[in-house]
């Protein structure tokens, strides 16, 4: 049965391992911090994958534990950030190489939503994967007009941020 939850565990991360580079790129400033981070929300899903009960879409659920891990490390930078080594867990995940290049035109719109606020920066990477207001709102606990109102004041602020 263990092997069974690790291997469809391991599958869903592979496939959809790219959500959780796009939390570390919008929380973290250079590659060491992304691969710390990738690796502590790695561990923080694994943790969890027991209790996911496929209410929510895997991915929702993944959103959801990684974004919540992000935010609670980087909340707590002023602290030193206690993680696992990633040795002492018994499965790899492939991980696919991480190309800046591929992004060169939102590194504008990365510089500018790393000024917002962690909350506002959940909600605009969650925008950005094309998640509805329902997913949204679900992934972060408020309603769903809250999210809409949310990100209308966000995208003027980006505005600003990016064109003052």
């Amino acid at each position: 049965m263990k092997k069974e939850l690790e291997h469809q565990f391991v599958s869903n991360l592979e496939k959809h391992q790219n959500i959780v580079h796009k939390i570390c790129r919008m929380y973290t400033n250079d590659q060491d911090s992304h691969n710390d981070l990738f690796q502590e929300i790695t561990i923080q899903l694994w943790k969890a994958y027991p209790k996911f009960r496929g209410d929510a879409k895997f991915s929702t659920w993944m959103y959801r534990v990684a974004l919540n891990t992000a935010i609670t490390l980087y909340r707590k930078s002023k602290r030193d950030i206690k993680t696992q080594n990633y040795d002492e867990v018994s499965f790899k995940i492939k991980a696919h190489d991480y190309d800046d290049e591929t992004e060169q035109q939102l590194k504008l719109m990365y510089k500018a939503v790393k000024e917002l606020n962690d909350i506002d920066k959940a909600l605009v990477f969650l925008y950005l994967e094309d998640q509805s207001y329902r997913d949204i709102s679900e992934t972060l606990g408020i309603t769903e007009v809250n999210a809409r109102v949310k990100m209308n004041r966000i995208k003027k602020a980006l505005k600003s941020i990016i064109n003052p």
